[in-house]
């Protein structure tokens, strides 16, 4: 099963302001920019096995690294800014619809940096299930309590995204309920993408724009997606973090998944299990309840940690990054440049041990 990962840092300079990646974005197809002005994107290849995952993603990380020393910037491995003022987008047609139809709350959007991990198309439903069920994992690498300076939940992206970027479509960003067929998963997506296109047609985008910006495949921002032209299964959940809890996450995400193809998979209860032969996912209500408490206490919930704990995890080896910088209700400017600085630096150390020790995958993995 191929996998692979898309992660989102933000760009800042010597004195930890938020700049544009400027040169950056040239160094590799596989470094891009985002939607946004101070934000840039490095994408894998689909890779055979989280250690050809990790040697393909550290080596990216390296050579982006490099480049952006020479150039005064680094990279910040944090979901939010922590404080900022408005984050000007990129000029695009793509953009300019979503904030047409979102209207304010696409501000939202624009302070959020995230991973995103694929995984091979296998048995899809059974796939799509259990990421859902999975969903809570995000908890383990939560990076950012903080949203413009207020502390707001213990994962503040997962919090102001789905909970108030999309609060007015909440079916376009938020966890959808289990599907019984691919044919199911499909139809909600092609309601939602008609939901989106009357939404966009009511503030006067035409047709002809809507359709050359979106099709059904790409309009949809919830945490997990069916995408036909990689074609993956894609986790959207997780913060951008420091890539190692990245590379952690992946390694025990990966064989569950996997066996998700190939067990038996079950909805039943409150609890949820992994076994040698058995995935028994909760109740969809149950989730929701695991979930929202991994946005709001993230790790510090017992519930979550026993949770993620009976799926396969192990939350013993995650230190989430907001658990060091949650140290109040706000945060200042200042303050928030000096993190960004700090956590730059540490995500520099965090490439130089990843490459100087080799990938090591914290769990067996079908290579």
């Amino acid at each position: 099963m191929k996998t692979s990962v898309e992660v989102e840092y933000w760009v800042i300079d010597r004195e930890g302001e938020l700049c544009t990646p400027g040169s950056l974005t040239g160094i590799s197809p596989q470094v891009e920019e985002e939607f946004v002005d101070c934000l840039l994107e490095i994408k894998t290849t689909p890779c055979e096995s989280v250690t050809d995952l990790a040697t393909q993603f550290t080596g990216l990380l390296e050579e982006t690294l490099r480049e952006a020393r020479s150039r005064g910037k680094g990279l910040v491995p944090l979901a939010t800014p922590l404080a900022s003022d408005a984050i000007e987008q990129l000029p695009g047609d793509r953009t300019r619809i979503q904030e047409r139809v979102l209207g304010d709350d696409f501000e939202y959007a624009k302070h959020c940096a995230g991973t995103h991990i694929h995984f091979e198309k296998r048995r899809v439903v059974d796939q799509l299930n259990t990421l859902t069920a999975l969903d809570p994992a995000l908890a383990l690498v939560n990076s950012s309590p903080y949203y413009r300076g207020q502390r707001v939940a213990a994962g503040a992206r997962p919090y102001i995204y789905r909970k108030k970027g999309y609060e007015k479509f909440p079916d376009h960003g938020q966890l959808w309920n289990y599907a019984g067929s691919v044919a199911e998963w499909d139809d909600r997506l092609e309601r939602r993408y008609a939901e989106f296109e009357r939404a966009a047609m009511d503030v006067g985008v035409s047709d002809e724009e809507f359709e050359a910006c979106f099709t059904a495949d790409d309009a949809i921002w919830t945490p997990i997606r069916l995408r036909k032209c990689f074609p993956t299964v894609e986790w959207r959940s997780p913060d951008a973090t420091l890539p190692s809890q990245i590379l952690q996450l992946a390694g025990e995400m990966y064989p569950l998944v996997d066996e998700a193809s190939q067990v038996d998979v079950r909805v039943e209860g409150d609890l949820g299990l992994v076994t040698d032969d058995t995935i028994t996912l909760p109740e969809f209500e149950a989730v929701r309840e695991y979930t929202d408490a991994a946005i709001h206490e993230g790790l510090e919930s017992d519930r979550v940690r026993e949770y993620l704990e009976r799926m396969g995890f192990d939350t013993g080896a995650y230190d989430p990054l907001t658990r060091r910088i949650d140290t109040g209700a706000s945060i200042d400017d200042t303050d928030a440049r000096t993190l960004r600085l700090e956590y730059a630096a540490a995500l520099e150390r965090d490439v130089a041990r990843l490459s100087g020790r080799g990938q090591r995958v914290h769990r067996k993995q079908n290579a």
